[in-house]
C-alpha cells in the first residue's frame, strides 16, 4: 500500500465504494467543505457521496447532527468525543453507510495549551462502529485545512482497505499521529 499513497486518494475511494456499493456522507467543522470539495471533484461521486454539512458553529452540531450539549460543554468542539458523535450524526441524517467528519483548530488563533492550534479529530462511524484519529499538524490555516482533509481521505480509504462495511466487532479504534 505504500506505493499506493502517492495515487490520487479520491480515485481510489471511488473505486472501492463503487465495487461495495457504499454510500459516504461528510461533517466538517475546521475543514470548511474542502473534504466535500475533494471527494466531489472526482467525476461519478454522485453515485456514491450523499451529502455534507459544514458545522462550523456549536449551534449546529447540536441541532442538525445531534452532537449532546454535554459533550460540547464538557469536553469541547475539538474533541473524540464530538467527531464520534458528528460522524455518527450525519451518518444518520443523511442515511448515508459511511459518516466521516472533521473537527480541530485550524489557527493562527484559537488555540491553547490543552488544545493547540493544528490539532484535529477525524471520525469515520459505519451501522456497527465508530473510528476516530487524532492528529496535531504544524502548518498555518490553510495547510492544516489541506492536512486534515488528506488525513481524512486517508482514513477513509484505509478503512476500505482493511475493514469494509459490516466487518469486525464493533470496537472503537483510536489513532494519534503528530505530523
Amino acid at each position: 500500500m505504500a506505493g499506493e499513497e502517492e495515487g490520487d486518494p479520491e480515485e481510489a475511494i471511488w473505486e472501492i465504494l463503487r465495487v461495495k456499493g457504499l454510500t459516504i456522507s461528510t461533517a466538517e467543522s475546521c475543514t470548511g467543505g474542502l473534504l466535500s470539495h475533494l471527494i466531489t471533484n472526482v467525476s461519478g461521486s454522485s453515485d456514491y457521496y450523499k451529502g455534507g454539512v459544514v458545522a462550523y458553529a456549536n449551534e449546529v452540531k447540536e441541532e442538525v447532527l445531534h452532537v449532546p450539549r454535554e459533550i460540547i460543554e464538557s469536553e469541547g468542539a475539538v474533541s473524540a468525543s464530538c467527531v464520534r458523535a458528528m460522524a455518527e450524526g450525519v451518518r444518520r441524517l443523511l442515511h448515508a453507510d459511511i459518516g466521516i467528519a472533521t473537527t480541530g483548530i485550524a489557527g493562527p488563533t484559537g488555540g491553547t495549551p490543552e488544545k493547540p492550534v493544528g490539532l484535529v479529530y477525524i471520525g469515520l462511524a459505519t451501522k456497527d462502529k465508530v473510528h476516530h484519529e487524532r492528529h496535531l499538524f504544524h502548518e498555518d490555516r490553510e495547510g492544516n485545512k489541506h492536512k486534515a482533509a488528506s488525513a481524512a481521505l486517508k482514513m477513509l480509504r484505509e478503512y476500505l482497505l482493511s475493514e469494509g462495511e459490516g466487518e469486525g466487532e464493533g470496537e472503537a479504534r483510536a489513532r494519534s499521529s503528530e505530523r
